[in-house]
């Protein structure tokens, strides 16, 4: 295990020994090949629940949709690789959110990540067993006190840690897209906003809140300047796309490579939020007003409008995370361009303390 020269990240009773949260890239890109490849190093790897049953056959019913069985099956597929620390990202507009919720917690995963939506009824749906931790993504401090309101009045529970996310993130981000380039919403601002928030659940609880920096977070010295502004941790998503671990097909891989600054755009994504993704063949046809057909095969996401939207995009993402790009995308974080070769985890986090050690950004 390489050195960062900083504390580890506790959650509760957890440890992590590297702060550096992997984050959970959907459809398919983040399964447990990946998760358990960063918790190997000492970080925490999470998988990503969104469309997992329906990348991942049903040998018992073949052609079926088993979202539940597949996150049970995955979580256990990287228990099986690693002793490390271990996550879910179960995004809250999923129509089947409490179930994987619940699923999750059944299995033994270690925490458990709500975002895409506030997930007030996370407590609920995932039970308090005490072992599994329940960390909400916000972007803004008001919703860490909606939050943290809600659990303490329903359920007398403060949340373990938060993720703050920006709006340099890939994938779906939670701001208005006028918000997105605006100075006041940028991760340096949100971060200390959070903090502050976060201090008097602190106070009340008696215990240490993480809050967990992401959005935009691409090399060691941008881990370094937001662990030295008072996050506990950082999450990057996009920097582990280019693993050999990575989940996803070389195809896809391959798009981040070939990626220029001016490829990646802000799209409108059929579940009603803006996303940051990679320019292609697939999404100017979108843009032009090709129409895919509006049936609804899956019923995936609760906010999502079939009969208006121009393409189903979990058959989109999951064609991109089976390499096939002319019939999907790939999100991508703002920084992204600036990847250009496939590395194996362990060389990314050795890269991750080199660039920490000089606070190169």
């Amino acid at each position: 295990m390489v050195h960062f020269d900083c504390e580890p990240l506790q959650i509760g009773n957890l440890t992590v020994p590297i702060p550096i949260v992997q984050g959970g890239m959907g459809v398919g890109i983040s399964l447990s090949g990946l998760a358990a490849a960063v918790a190997n190093e000492g970080g925490l790897g999470v998988i990503s629940a969104a469309g997992i049953g329906m990348i991942r056959k049903n040998s018992e019913e073949p052609g079926k949709i088993d979202n539940v069985r597949a996150v049970k099956e995955e979580i256990r597929n990287a228990r099986a690789k690693t002793k490390g620390v271990l996550g879910i990202n179960i995004m809250v507009a999923l129509s089947d959110f409490a179930e994987l919720a619940k699923a999750a917690v059944e299995e033994g995963i270690d925490v458990i990540f709500a975002g895409a939506g506030l997930p007030l009824n996370l407590p609920e749906v995932a039970g308090l067993d005490g072992k599994t931790k329940l960390v909400p993504i916000v972007s803004s401090a008001k919703a860490v006190k909606v939050i943290s309101k809600w659990w303490k009045e329903k359920y007398n529970y403060i949340p373990d840690a938060f993720v703050v996310e920006g709006p340099m993130a890939g994938g779906h981000l939670g701001f208005k897209r006028e918000q997105i380039e605006d100075p006041e919403y940028q991760l340096e601002k949100l971060v200390p906003q959070v903090l502050e928030a976060v201090r008097p659940l602190e106070e009340e609880s008696g215990r240490k809140i993480p809050v967990i920096a992401a959005g935009g977070i691409f090399t060691g010295g941008d881990m370094k300047r937001f662990l030295e502004m008072g996050a506990s941790a950082v999450q990057m998503a996009t920097r582990f796309v280019t693993t050999d671990e990575c989940d996803a097909d070389m195809e896809f891989k391959q798009a981040y490579l070939n990626c220029k600054e001016e490829d990646i755009e802000i799209i409108q994504s059929p579940v009603g939020m803006p996303g940051r993704a990679i320019r292609n063949v697939f999404l100017e046809k979108v843009s032009q007003g090709e129409k895919r057909p509006a049936n609804c095969p899956f019923h995936c996401i609760s906010t999502c409008k079939p009969d208006s939207s121009p393409y189903c995009i979990s058959v989109a993402l999951i064609n991109a995370c089976r390499g096939r790009m002319k019939d999907g995308f790939a999100f991508i974080g703002a920084n992204g361009y600036r990847i250009k070769e496939i590395v194996s985890v362990k060389q990314l986090f050795q890269d991750l303390a080199l660039e920490y050690a000089e606070g190169k950004l």
